[in-house]
């Protein structure tokens, strides 16, 4: 009975170790995944929000530009109508010069006339030859009289014009100018408003890039993570050798994340490598829309009717449905102990290919294409 008992006890203490071993390093990479899921979210609603500013910053600008437009329509108004009156200005001069002359003219007409009028009717008949030249005498003092005078009240009028347009324009440009005013204030309300905007852009970039750094930080000590998972199972993984490393060369060689394979997935991936796998060995990898993450795999597989278990084969495209995004492996070969080889990209996530060796098959799924 002790002996039952002690073996109980000891199969209980050793299954409860393996599944410790098994599940702490998931609980760990969930962890770092929550924080990372949170500040991707929170990244994503900061990468909204500064759109939105962006397009609100776009509308500021053009009715910046649009206000701008009328502040210089505005002006070029004022400035022909200042134009206009120092034209008039120079034609009120003229009309002055004129209306002074006519009065000159007729005031010595005037004086004429009245010499003239110390001179009897009589004595001014009798010094003339006859009455025809009498009559005329009169008739051309009273003719120049009548023309000077007409003369005299146009000039007048056209100085009363003149003045009375002057006014005008000067009363419109008054108007102008208050409304220039109204507008240059308009304009400086959305350049304060641009200037906010761009503070609250600046800001929003700090706190994007701030996010951007921790989620890298996080991804890393996520990385450390899965390594302890597998050194903790009695797996290993190194780095690969560039002659086994069968992914083309224009995914390989280019920047990680930079460009789409023929499946919609980023290349350096490691659903990238494992669908370029499947392809290299089957023939066909299914399209699933651009759908990368490794933890979606089972369930789409499962969605076309493709065989997932748990039990490892040659060929066999393994998940570890660990964290958020979770991991690919392509499975190379199956030990005798049940243990698997496989071959990856990203498994650090540095977007490098990498083999692994004798890793417990506990815990994955394995997708039979």
């Amino acid at each position: 009975m002790r002996r039952q008992l002690k073996t109980a006890l000891y199969t209980t203490t050793v299954t409860g170790f393996v599944v410790a071993v098994l599940i702490v390093p998931m609980v760990r990479a969930d962890r770092f995944d929550d924080q990372i899921r949170a500040l991707n979210q929170d990244t994503s609603v900061k990468q909204t929000q500064n759109s939105q500013l962006g397009a609100e910053a776009t509308s500021l600008a053009d009715t910046i530009s649009k206000l701008q437009a009328d502040i210089n329509a505005m002006q070029n108004k004022i400035d022909a109508n200042r134009k206009k009156i120092e034209e008039l200005k120079i034609e009120i001069a003229k009309a002055e010069v004129e209306l002074a002359k006519q009065r000159t003219i007729l005031g010595g007409i005037i004086k004429s006339m009245y010499l003239d009028g110390d001179v009897s009717t009589l004595e001014m008949l009798a010094s003339s030859k006859d009455l025809s030249e009498f009559f005329d005498k009169q008739q051309y003092k009273e003719s120049v009289q009548n023309k000077v005078k007409a003369t005299l009240d146009r000039v007048q009028q056209l100085k009363l014009d003149l003045s009375t347009q002057k006014a005008t324009t000067e009363k419109i440009i008054a108007e102008q100018q208050i409304l220039q005013n109204q507008i240059v204030a308009q304009r400086a309300e959305n350049d304060r408003l641009l200037g906010l905007n761009q503070g609250q852009q600046d800001a929003l970039n700090a706190q994007i890039k701030d996010n951007s750094a921790k989620a890298s930080q996080l991804r890393s000590q996520q990385a450390a993570e899965n390594a302890k998972f597998f050194q903790g199972n009695g797996s290993r993984v190194v780095a690969g050798s560039n002659g086994r490393d069968t992914y083309p060369n224009i995914w390989r060689n280019s920047p990680q994340d930079s460009m789409l394979d023929s499946w919609g997935m980023y290349n350096r991936e490691c659903v990238s490598y494992t669908a370029w796998k499947v392809y290299e060995t089957r023939g066909y990898m299914p399209y699933w829309g651009g759908r990368g993450n490794a933890n979606q795999w089972d369930d789409n597989a499962r969605a076309e009717g493709i065989p997932v278990d748990g039990s490892p084969r040659a060929g066999d495209i393994a998940i570890m449905n660990v964290g958020y995004y979770g991991h690919s492996m392509y499975v190379e070969s199956v030990n005798p102990n049940g243990t698997i080889n496989v071959s990856d990209y990203n498994y650090s996530y540095n977007g490098t290919y990498s083999e692994g060796y004798n890793i417990s098959p506990a815990g994955l799924a394995f997708i039979h294409f």
